[in-house]
């Protein structure tokens, strides 16, 4: 989960590799590092901490050179500090690396007792050693790095630079995001296309155990068995200005406010005359999905409560029987699989690494179909699934998801009417009434977010606390998970969600009047189910904030506070009453002095195990 910078350039290239360090940095930031080749030797510094104190000392004692390396970490192997931060340096070669050597230990015994010292606690001091060591049995850097990386067990997106060889900058990818940024007269590398959006917008991406041997003139990439392989050029249509946080104080809070926008431009061109075109998804046809009579959603994280909703929406409209499971358990069990399944990826980065080796692993498992719901075009779960379904919600930045998750629910609903049309399981006038409501999403969104200052006057009142609970029934249950992974992600206020059937099971142990409760009580057929559960807490003494349609008859007193949002449609409420718990939590974190956007001990896109 860390970020990689390269470039080489006929101009000092220091200055490209630190913004794209910040503009990386929501991949890790507890160090960074920077290495140049200056005339005849390295330019090297590391820095603890976020990429502005590498900026800063690299305005102090400066770091020219015409090709260069850079690196921000989320640590994996070795506390942060300077010794582990990356780049890592053995004799004429330096390193960045974003992934896990599995057998670095194994390796590391090897290299001590072939003469090699280290000074860091890392895996990736010892595979720039490893390469070194190649060296004595080949005739280039290249084939060093082939050599070596035939060793390696594990997953990595690597960054070589060659004190001998200053002109050529080398690249490799496996498991790990790895992406080459094509100039005129310079070219770049980088572990996200963000990076590079200032100097251009042109692609190439590299794909499972590719190397590339990149010069300022041309790009060479190969397989492991030195076979050179011919490469597609992508243009992103994502521009620089995308990622700047414009009038808002955080990224988060402008993403929160940006989902009308990104719920429209996922809208965009998806229903036609009333209906939701088949190119909605990358692929498909009119009969791709007719005889699917299982699926099975596999996602990590807020993605995995996407899923969680979606299951509704699937069983309830096309009548096929769907599981959804955390990718990281789902890859180490051994999953029965019916004929004619289909197998479904959420992913906001598409680089999630349980997530695509889950995907791996349902090829081997002979799924019929494979499909992500992804942000990210050109991602290694896009081009790995057989069918896609992009949401579209621009750059987010925020380590956070928020217009992402929106999105995604906004996805799997579109996925799940398609579906549901090709295999007949919806009537008409159904079918007609989601489409009337999807058209009413994004100013329906605009609607809600118009409750943004009474929830930052309400959040105050969990200054000081220390735990909460949300409750939700039904659709709502995975909206509760999902409120509190955001409020114990960004305020580190230790948060549960629960079924609030199921609070009497255990959970309600928890309740006095120290402890919030935050309850999601949309109008459905199961509000009074949930009054009943509301009472139950009432009961106990709990703080109560009730985020209800503003028609429930519900009044405010001294145990209860009720958020009354407007009225939506049913199947809209999963979606709409996300936006409050995400204000919620941002407001929390906001008066608690925390990194809103940077956490402590989290990054945005997971490659590692």
């Amino acid at each position: 989960m860390c970020g990689i910078v390269g470039a080489i350039a006929q101009r000092n290239v220091s200055e490209i590799l630190l913004e794209g360090l910040s503009r990386l940095e929501y991949r890790g930031y507890d160090s960074a590092g920077i290495c140049t080749i200056a005339g005849n030797k390295f330019s090297c510094i590391k820095t603890t901490g976020k990429v502005k104190v590498l900026k800063d000392e690299v305005n102090l004692v400066g770091c020219p050179g015409l090709i260069g390396i850079a690196h921000t970490r989320w640590a994996t192997h070795g506390v942060p500090s300077k010794e582990n931060a990356h780049p890592h340096i053995c004799d004429h070669l330096a390193l960045v690396h974003n992934g896990i050597i599995e057998n670095f230990q194994e390796l590391k015994q090897e290299l001590i007792a072939a003469g090699y010292s280290f000074k860091s606690q890392t895996d990736t001091e010892v595979l720039v050693c490893l390469i070194h060591s190649m060296l004595k049995k080949s005739s280039s850097v290249l084939d060093a790095f082939k050599l070596a990386l035939a060793r390696v067990k594990g997953s990595y997106g690597l960054a070589l630079v060659d004190l001998n060889d200053p002109d050529t900058l080398y690249a490799a990818r496996s498991g790990s995001p790895l992406i080459i940024g094509l100039g005129i007269g310079e070219n770049f590398i980088a572990s996200d296309t963000l990076a590079l959006l200032p100097v251009t917008r042109r692609f190439i991406y590299l794909e499972e155990n590719e190397i590339a041997a990149i010069t300022t003139r041309a790009v060479r990439v190969f397989d492991l068995n030195g076979c050179e392989v011919d490469k597609k050029i992508i243009e992103s249509d994502l521009d620089a200005e995308s990622i700047s946080k414009g009038e808002y104080r955080h990224y988060m809070q402008k993403e929160i406010f940006e989902q009308p926008t990104s719920l429209q431009n996922t809208l965009i061109g998806r229903i036609i005359d009333d209906k939701i075109s088949n190119e909605t998804v990358v692929g498909i046809d009119d009969n791709t999905f007719k005889d699917t009579n299982f699926i099975q959603i596999v996602a990590c994280g807020t993605s995995y409560h996407a899923g969680m909703v979606a299951r509704y929406w699937f069983e309830e409209l096309t009548g096929v029987a769907t599981n959804v499971e955390i990718a990281s358990e789902y890859r180490y069990r051994k999953a029965v699989v019916p004929d004619n399944a289909l197998f479904v990826t959420i992913s906001q980065s598409g680089e999630t690494a349980d997530t695509l080796a889950s995907l791996r692993l349902a090829k081997e498992q002979k799924f019929k179909n494979s499909l992500s719901i992804c942000n990210v075009n050109g991602s290694s779960l896009v081009r790995e699934s057989d069918y896609t379904l992009f949401t579209k919600a621009g750059a987010e930045i925020g380590v956070a998801s928020t217009k992402a998750f929106t999105a995604q629910l906004l996805s799997l609903l579109l996925l799940a009417l398609i579906i549901a049309k090709q295999k007949q399981a919806i009537t008409e006038e159904k079918y007609k009434e989601i489409i009337t409501s999807l058209r009413a999403l994004p100013a329906l969104c605009q609607d809600f977010l118009s409750c943004d200052k009474q929830i930052a006057a309400l959040s105050e009142q969990f200054s000081g606390k220390h735990h909460c609970l949300f409750l939700g029934r039904g659709v709502m249950y995975p909206i509760a998970l999902e409120g509190a992974l955001k409020l114990k992600e960004i305020s580190y206020i230790h948060a549960e969600g629960y079924a609030a059937g199921e609070l009497k099971h255990g959970p309600i142990a928890l309740i006095d009047n120290e402890m919030p409760v935050v309850v999601v009580a949309p109008d459905n057929a199961l509000m009074d189910k949930l009054v009943s559960n509301v009472e139950e807490v009432r009961a106990r003494g709990a703080q109560l904030y009730i985020f209800v349609d503003n028609k429930a008859q519900l009044k405010n007193d001294k145990q209860t506070q009720k958020v009354a949002l407007p009225s939506c449609p049913e199947i809209l409420q999963p979606i709409l009453y996300t936006i409050p718990l995400q204000l919620l939590a941002y407001y929390c974190a906001v008066i608690n002095g925390t990194d809103v956007d940077q956490p402590r001990n989290l990054a945005k896109s997971v490659t590692v195990e």
